[in-house]
């Protein structure tokens, strides 16, 4: 029984946090990519015509690149869709199964898993609570890994923008500012790239430490097991 416990939290954690990866690094490269058109965008200039929304709900018909890179936001957009619902599926995994292998119920309700990312004041410090306690009860004693604090720092730093995956502005006005002011674009692109890659490297370390965790508690005698199962 108890090996048939430790093989279903086995996989689902693997295969949550390779996806949660995964699609960590494609929501990096799809904001790369967006830095690179803001950068070939302020390159070539803002049109004689200006900018694409002449205000009045007028808007003039969009040239090559800036129809290029509404694509390309398009693209990063729906990269990052995926990224929140592989991470969010592999955050309530690791937190079930340290509350699993802990035999303790989890420091913050499941409805925090979802609600701490939008609700305010406590989306700036739930969601790595949540990963926080997940790996505190999984590997007790140990530090958290430093990839979980850069990640969150990250994180926050880009929605301070403005310009963040939270607060977006409509893609001509992006247009527009990359024509007038890039750095606060690059500056927000750059800190989403490495709260993302940071990210991964976070998930990387907790999914590990429950990975060993569930290798050393089957490693262990039946009794052995049976006692780590519920303390």
């Amino acid at each position: 029984m108890n090996d048939q416990i430790a093989r279903s939290l086995l996989r689902p954690t693997r295969s949550a946090g390779r996806m949660a990866v995964g699609t960590l690094l494609l929501a990096a490269l799809g904001y790369l990519l967006r830095a690179v058109w803001e950068i070939r965008l302020a390159a070539a200039g803002e049109p004689p015509s200006g900018p694409p929304d002449q205000g009045d709900g007028v808007h003039r018909p969009l040239t090559a690149l800036e129809n290029s890179y509404h694509f390309v936001t398009t693209v990063a957009g729906v990269l990052t869709a995926i990224c929140a619902i592989c991470f969010l599926a592999w955050l309530r995994r690791v937190r079930e199964n340290a509350a699993d292998l802990s035999g303790r119920p989890p420091k913050y309700a499941g409805v925090w898993v979802y609600l701490g990312w939008i609700v305010p004041v406590v989306n700036l410090w739930f969601p790595r609570g949540i990963i926080a306690d997940a790996y505190r009860t999984t590997a007790p004693g140990r530090r958290l890994p430093a990839s979980v604090t850069i990640w969150w720092t990250l994180w926050l730093l880009s929605l301070l923008t403005g310009i963040g995956l939270l607060h977006p502005a409509s893609t001509d006005d992006t247009i527009a500012r990359a024509y007038t002011s890039i750095w606060p674009l690059l500056t927000s692109d750059a800190l989403i790239i490495g709260a993302a890659v940071t990210g991964a490297l976070a998930v990387r370390a907790v999914t590990s430490a429950q990975l060993a965790r569930l290798a050393g508690d089957e490693a262990a005698t039946p009794r052995e097991r049976t006692g780590a199962l519920r303390d």
